[in-house]
């Protein structure tokens, strides 16, 4: 650990266990006593606000920022950095990660029932995921604190942006992903950012087992999004989001439910935006999950989340493909101190999703497209107004599973599955090529048939 690094990190900011509430050294990912997980905390702010700075004054600030030339100012994520942790800039890996757009969706607004719907896009970050936003934190804080190597195991997004993160910043990496359950697309990317990748006779949760031994008996630095430093990065999204709405807070945000670091990041965001005076108000936060891919959702509905049930996970929208989330407990925190609540849909109503959102000109990975599906669940059971105002998360970029939407639009996807006699609806969204031959008349033919 360098001094640098443990100077700022306990001036500044805190490690707390967000379960017996003791403080943990900065590198370390679960408390020592009770092995919960931890979260930072920011002792350090003063009573105006960080460095002083009231809300007025940080809203102004992050907005000039937008104008600089500065690596860090062009980060939608260091942008933000009076509410991160203090990393000297020397040490800080970016690749200009954040900024990400915020779409309006009407035509998935009418489908949904609702008036106004918007959509952040994670998936236009460096990597194509929202990984990107939590990777910039935690690879920086392991340069700053003289790691060597770092290593997740992953599912491909949180993959493909670690190797990019550590190729950017001199460190060397390793990737555990389970054998033959893994979007390629996504697997090519930490290949060509030179990671080391391992595929693991498992699921997702056995690679998770494997590393963490690894990293007890090795100095290698864990970027899974247990790790603390990942969701510090990953709540600017939602300071980005609350910046491009004049910071007025939307009705409702929905977020894909996966290993659910994302809504717990998204959670902490809104609470500190709220303390700090930035917003007047918090929206609900709800987590959706796929049917076959879905722990929280039974935990909530079994046992009122007091126990998380673990499954085996089994879905297309293999950014979720998870069936022992660890960041549980801080997503159900959130469901809890938000009003949220938490659904899950099935493979066709993500496959359908997916394409309704597609025709806005917008596309996203499948496991993004489960929070329209979901929402049209929430507004059937009232729990979503028509009037009211909806964020979806979208997480992952359209070409992230390419495989996936070639087999939708061929009509072949839940071709030989349980699916199959359901997904006879989507017909009107399926685009295959059509074969003509080589002859003018014959596009202009088609053309008018049109219409």
């Amino acid at each position: 650990m360098s001094e640098q690094a443990t100077r700022t990190e306990v001036s500044v900011s805190q490690l707390r266990c967000i379960g017996c509430g003791r403080t943990a050294l900065p590198d370390r990912f679960r408390c020592e006593t009770c092995r919960d997980l931890l979260e930072i905390i920011y002792p350090g702010w003063e009573p105006r606000g960080p460095y002083g700075l009231d809300a007025a004054s940080l809203k102004k600030l992050w907005l000039d920022r937008r104008s600089s030339f500065e690596p860090a100012d062009q980060s939608g994520v260091w942008r933000f950095r009076e509410i991160l942790p203090e990393i000297a800039e020397d040490k800080i890996i970016t690749l200009r990660e954040g900024n990400t757009p915020l779409y309006e969706l009407p035509d998935c607004a009418q489908s949904a029932g609702i008036k106004h719907l918007f959509a952040k896009h994670q998936g236009m970050n460096p990597t194509g995921s929202f990984k990107d936003t939590g990777m910039t934190t935690a690879a920086s804080f392991a340069r700053a604190a003289g790691y060597k190597w770092v290593a997740c195991a992953s599912t491909g997004n949180t993959s493909a942006s670690m190797a990019a993160y550590a190729s950017r910043g001199g460190l060397r990496s390793l990737v555990l992903i389970p054998d033959g359950k893994i979007s390629w697309g996504k697997l090519s990317q930490s290949l060509d950012y030179g990671a080391i990748t391992c595929q693991l006779k498992t699921d997702f949760d056995g690679c998770v087992r494997v590393l963490n031994e690894v990293v007890e008996r090795m100095p290698v630095y864990l970027l899974n999004s247990v790790n603390p430093y990942r969701v510090e990065g990953q709540k600017t999204a939602a300071f980005e989001l609350l910046e491009q709405r004049s910071w007025e807070p939307p009705d409702h945000i929905i977020v894909p439910g996966g290993n659910l670091a994302n809504s717990s990041a998204i959670g902490k965001a809104l609470r500190e935006m709220k303390e700090l005076g930035l917003i007047s108000r918090v929206p609900k936060i709800s987590v959706i999950q796929a049917e076959g891919a879905n722990p929280l959702v039974r935990s909530v509905r079994e046992n009122g989340g007091e126990k998380l049930i673990p499954v085996h996970a089994e879905t297309m929208a293999t950014a979720i493909r998870i069936g022992n989330p660890a960041s549980w407990k801080k997503a159900l925190r959130v469901l809890r101190e938000t009003g949220g609540t938490v659904e899950q849909v099935s493979e066709v109503e993500i496959a359908l999703a997916k394409a309704e959102i597609g025709t806005e000109g917008v596309g996203c990975e499948p496991a993004s497209a489960v929070t329209l599906a979901g929402l049209k669940k929430l507004v059937k059971q009232g729990f979503v107004a028509p009037n009211e105002t909806v964020v979806l998360i979208l997480t992952g970029h359209t070409l992230k599973d390419a495989d996936f939407t070639l087999k939708f639009h061929r009509g072949d996807l839940f071709h030989g599955t349980s699916y199959e006699a359901e997904s006879k609806g989507l017909k009107p969204y399926q685009r295959s090529p059509l074969v003509l031959e080589p002859r003018v008349d014959a596009v202009i033919d088609l053309l008018k048939s049109a219409g």
